[in-house]
């Protein structure tokens, strides 16, 4: 099989900022949607993109895309793809789905019609009325759109935004894919000072320890198509040893994460320690408000709290205050907060340079933006 369509799924709002991502890593043929970026490739780009996106949810396969408006229509065109050049005769493929706008609004029936249209495909290919599906893992889905019915496979596994450094974590952590966007989204460089004074469980100055010394993020962890025999190990084998060869881990970086919790200090080290970057990272138990360097510049970049329960109001909206009279002593210092709070500016102090509307899960958030006057030229 030569060149393949591949999906790169994102949360709402980080579509040009994996687009982006995609440009450094010289791809240029592709197409940008709502939530989604479409290229093609080859089985190499599947190892390639799992182990180096930041930014995206997961990698799918597109097996075939048409339109469906009966689930007759589903079943026989469903049918009609290559499945046998795509599953193993042991392969266990549950399906899973999804419908937006669509005559066909009934998930469990269209997961049913397409699992029984892949095992009659696979009946007639492998000769047989019984598939025992334990071997390798490939899961199908059924996406439903405006009456266009997308099959593709996850290459991925659990999201990539798992890196495999974060066995625990704080109550309400950000997600490293986040994380990574919010750091993509500064004019931050590796020879620059990042400060993250919310650090919880450390995903922020673990992502950008990872980023300074491009460290790929998928370098600690698997992927569910590694086990699938379509794939030549030998791809994945050098995939890996690619990220390895150009990690440079002696790059000295200026990183380090603030808490007011010692047990989020203690969490944070734990973290920096299981990826490897408990040399690189420096955390302290330390409030926003007693912030101070002798730095010209630097970057600042976090994730408060956000005052979303009633009782905890008044208290993030005095810290919002109280940062924005210390950070003001640093007018060449660049500020970036992530929060849901509608009055933040107001609090803060002043109008954010810009602002970005993100979602963290579900809560819908701006990023504020605060941009460094330039430093006075030694």
């Amino acid at each position: 099989m030569s060149k393949i369509k591949l999906i790169a799924t994102t949360a709402m709002g980080l579509e040009s900022v994996a687009k982006r991502e995609l440009l450094n890593l010289g791809y240029r043929d592709f197409e940008v949607e709502n939530g989604k970026i479409t290229l093609k490739g080859d089985f190499k780009d599947i190892c390639y993109l799992n182990l180096w996106l930041r930014t995206v949810a997961r990698i799918k396969w597109e097996i075939g895309t048409f339109e469906a408006t009966s689930f007759d229509e589903l079943f026989e065109k469903t049918k009609a793809l290559p499945w046998a050049e795509i599953l193993p005769e042991d392969a266990e493929f549950p399906v899973v789905g999804k419908s937006v706008k669509s005559q066909l609004h009934s998930v469990p029936d269209c997961q049913a019609i397409v699992k029984k249209a892949i095992v009659e495909n696979l009946k007639a290919s492998y000769n047989t009325s019984w598939f025992e599906e334990k071997g390798p893992f490939y899961k199908i889905e059924v996406a439903l759109h405006k009456d266009q019915a997308t099959l593709s496979i996850d290459t991925t596994g659990r999201g990539l935004h798992i890196r495999g450094y974060r066995y625990y974590h704080s109550e309400a952590p950000l997600k490293e894919t986040l994380a990574a966007a919010m750091i993509y989204l500064t004019n931050w460089t590796p020879d620059k000072p990042f400060v993250d004074p919310f650090c919880g469980s450390g995903t922020l100055p673990i992502e950008a320890a990872m980023i300074g010394q491009n460290i790929a993020p998928g370098f600690n962890r698997d992927f569910i198509s590694e086990q699938w025999p379509n794939i030549d190990r030998t791809l994945w084998d050098r995939a890996r040893q690619e990220v390895e060869d150009v990690a440079d881990y002696d790059r000295v970086l200026d990183i380090t994460g603030h808490d007011i919790d010692h047990r989020m200090i203690e969490l944070s080290t734990s973290n920096a320690q299981e990826v490897g970057l408990h040399d690189v990272i420096r955390f302290k138990q330390m409030q926003v408000t007693d912030f101070n360097t002798q730095t010209s510049s630097g970057y600042m970049v976090g994730n408060p709290p956000y005052g979303e329960r009633m009782n905890e109001r008044k208290q993030v909206a005095e810290l919002y205050q109280q940062m924005g009279k210390v950070l003001n002593d640093y007018p060449t210092w660049s500020f970036y907060f992530l929060t849901s709070h509608p009055d933040f500016e107001t609090l803060f102090g002043r109008q954010a340079s810009k602002k970005r509307k993100l979602f963290n899960g579900t809560i819908e958030t701006h990023y504020y933006q605060f941009f460094g006057k330039k430093s006075p030229k030694s």
